[in-house]
């Protein structure tokens, strides 16, 4: 067995009939990403007995030749897959290497059993992107996360502060608490209240391993908006369905890390909102939210009050949704790219007050 198919192993856990495929996924994937402009590499980062015992990090970069910005790396959200990332890469890259990872137990990436504890699963989380790192050997990074990977980029910079050079979080998931009085659609039918309460115990993305192999076709026909959002730039209209069942076609154990850490799924047990006053000052923020999306972005401007003797930044993007990156891929790239100019430009700053060396000095 390749490490590419060990660190993929076609398991499709208890809907045997989904009809997972590791080559299925992997040529998807390349098909995807076979509209970017810059050359990018694939490969899988062994990073040792992290949560289970071999673990793989299924990992592309791009623009790696010597430089001395700060790289990038780069956190799905939820059901997601670094292809997804491609109407973002190529501009991203334009200075910078850029890292894009399936996080551990999503995607091409090993997927070991997580904690049933909400908040030490989120620790193995974070602890495999910072093996991750190691394997890699940076020093410092740009981190940024979309949705449940912004939750995950936050809950990194506040156990690795000294790492992360600019935390950017798009539309992210987990950080207001839960609202004591969540009010409730009304005039649901008994039988959908019924489904919804019988599906609470369910991982959130089970219906799509419930369809099997329909599953490309239920995504395509409940969520056309997702479609749309790349079919300026992905040729084939199948591709992003198929991708992204593929994705979570398999056994769902990221997703499982998910549900333990989440609270009726729009909230998370330990909401960030409650810990981000104790991350690092140095650590500066910045936030991306979709004007139009579901995910409250009031914690933005909470924190940016909390945080007043640190860099906090709130941008919200007229018209995107959730998947901000994809609804407005050039104002979300230019918005991150203006974020990594300011960790630039602090880099250089300290690198100019930086005492001279007595070599340096004599000559």
């Amino acid at each position: 067995m390749t490490d590419e198919e060990s660190a993929g192993s076609s398991d499709t856990s208890w809907f045997s009939w989904t009809r997972y495929s590791f080559n299925m996924l992997r040529s998807i994937e390349k098909s995807i990403l076979s509209h970017l402009r810059r050359p990018y590499r694939g490969m899988f980062v062994d990073i040792g007995p992290c949560v289970g015992d071999q673990d793989k990090v299924w990992t592309i970069t791009m623009n790696n030749e010597e430089s001395k910005r700060v790289p990038i790396l780069m956190l799905h959200g939820l059901g997601a897959g670094v292809a997804l990332w491609v109407l973002n890469l190529d501009e991203l890259a334009q200075h910078r290497t850029v890292y894009a990872i399936d996080i551990l137990g999503f995607g091409r990436s090993s997927r070991p059993r997580f904690s049933d504890d909400a908040m030490v699963a989120e620790k193995q989380l974070v602890k495999s992107i910072d093996e991750w790192r190691k394997e890699m050997g940076l020093k410092e990074m740009i981190l940024l996360g979309h949705s449940m990977g912004g939750f995950l980029a936050a809950s990194y910079a506040l156990s690795y502060p000294d790492r992360v050079k600019h935390l950017i979080l798009a539309d992210p998931w987990g950080f207001p608490e839960k609202p004591k009085d969540v009010e409730r659609p009304k005039k649901i039918p008994m039988w959908a209240r019924a489904i919804v309460t019988a599906s609470k115990p369910l991982n959130p993305l089970w219906i799509l391993r419930f369809f099997g192999p329909l599953g490309s076709w239920l995504v395509g026909k409940t969520r056309p908006d997702i479609l749309r959002k790349f079919s300026g730039v992905v040729t084939n209209p199948d591709d992003i369905p198929n991708y992204i069942h593929q994705c979570n076609a398999q056994s769902p154990t990221g997703e499982s890390a998910f549900h333990t850490m989440m609270q009726d799924f729009g909230w998370a047990k330990n909401p960030m909102i409650n810990r981000v006053q104790d991350m690092k000052s140095t650590v500066p923020i910045t936030f991306l939210y979709g004007a139009r999306s579901w995910v409250d972005n009031s914690p933005g401007e909470t924190i940016k009050q909390l945080r007043h003797q640190s860099f906090v930044k709130v941008h919200s993007i007229p018209g995107a949704g959730h998947h901000v990156y994809a609804d407005d891929a050039a104002t979300f790239n230019r918005l991150i790219n203006e974020a990594c100019v300011t960790c630039d430009a602090e880099n250089q700053a300290v690198a100019e007050i930086k005492p001279k060396s007595p070599e340096a000095s004599a000559a």
